[in-house]
């Protein structure tokens, strides 16, 4: 399976982005997904996580509230709204797939596709 994230860009601190995460190859209900980020000099961290279907969802804690990743299987692409960002936001966001897709991965070696990374930077 082939991804491909887009949505990052610069945005003022409180505001809002949408990523997607488009799906290439294999159908996406084969693969559970998740968002990663990376910040300049740190290691990459589990953002939000789905199973295939969606029913199952898990967030990183600094997340939770005001983040909310969702699928649409029929369009091969997931998601990741992301509301009242903080400058702590900021880094590149990845998209990856692994084929466990009934449960939740949170960790980066248990998945085994990965997009490019979209840029996020969230100004103070």
């Amino acid at each position: 399976v082939q991804l491909q994230a887009s949505g990052g860009g610069p945005v003022e601190a409180g505001g809002s982005l949408k990523l997607s995460c488009v799906s290439s190859g294999r159908a996406l209900s084969d693969y559970g997904m998740g968002w990663f980020r990376q910040a300049p000099g740190k290691e990459r961290e589990f953002v939000a996580g789905n199973t295939w279907s969606g029913a199952t969802t898990s967030y990183a804690d600094s997340v939770k509230g005001r983040f909310t990743i969702s699928r649409v299987n029929a369009k091969s692409t997931v998601y990741l709204q992301m509301g009242n960002l903080k400058p702590e936001d900021t880094g590149v966001y990845y998209c990856a797939a692994r084929s466990r897709r009934h449960s939740v991965g949170t960790t980066v070696e248990t998945y085994e596709y990965w997009g490019q990374g979209t840029q996020v930077t969230v100004s103070s």
